[in-house]
């Protein structure tokens, strides 16, 4: 009989890759890596303790859903949405999820209801500690979860790439204390939902988003070089 015990399996490139990539995306979304931030390969290669063509395979694949941007001679940066793209990326949400509401509301269960209210208390309990980066996931859960009830996964695929745009353009041109959205028009969605009110449901919906936008500053911001070390430090264990 063989022993169970012996070296730890070597954890697969792929799941390596994955493991680096939801990293990335993630300090990104949640404002940890703001718009023009550097993302050198040497220095993020040493971070987590990976060869510089797996970081640029990883940089590669957030380029290609816009999230950082490739240039010659000058590597890669976390996007900047330019003004134009930042209200297109609304005007786009805005139009998709108001349009879904009507499945949304059709396929609307009560246990629906208790997730989404669940997820307003947590949002509102990360603004209360002042967590930003919680405030944002959740802020984006909930829309997510939104429109996850039509059951339309293709729709909820987008919504999702499109939330974690919106939050680019939230920290491109938001206010030092902006946060994903405001708790109190979730809650007032939700009223709406619990009540199946469409017509009201799609009318705060399409506000919501417009408020958005109108807070926005359109202002740039400048390049940075982030303390990759201190943010990357678990990961880097985990892709080891």
């Amino acid at each position: 009989m063989k022993s169970k015990t012996g070296p730890q399996e070597a954890i697969p490139q792929q799941d390596k890759d994955e493991a680096i990539y939801q990293a990335l995306m993630n300090a990104i979304v949640e404002h940890q890596l703001p718009p023009g931030s550097k993302l050198p390969e040497e220095a993020l290669s040493g971070v987590f303790g990976v060869s510089r063509t797996g970081i640029r395979k990883v940089l590669q694949r957030l380029a290609a859903v816009q999230m950082v941007t490739l240039t010659p001679k000058r590597g890669a940066q976390v996007a900047t949405p330019g003004v134009e793209e930042a209200r297109d990326i609304f005007t786009t949400r805005s139009l998709m999820e108001c349009a879904n509401l009507p499945a949304v509301v059709a396929h609307l269960q009560p246990p629906h209801l208790v997730a989404l209210g669940k997820l307003i208390a947590q949002e509102d309990q990360a603004h209360a500690r002042q967590d930003g980066p919680a405030a944002i996931r959740l802020s984006a859960a909930f829309h997510i979860q939104l429109q996850a009830i039509s059951g339309n996964q293709v729709l909820t695929g987008m919504v999702t790439s499109l939330t974690q745009r919106s939050s680019l353009v939230i920290a491109a041109y938001g206010a030092p204390w902006q946060h994903g959205c405001r708790c109190n028009d979730h809650t007032h969605l939700l009223e709406l939902l619990r009540q199946r009110a469409l017509p009201p449901l799609t009318a705060a919906l399409q506000q919501h988003f417009e408020q958005i936008v109108s807070s926005l500053h359109f202002e740039r911001s400048g390049e940075t070089l982030p303390d990759f070390a201190r943010l990357f430090a678990a990961e880097k264990g985990a892709a080891l």
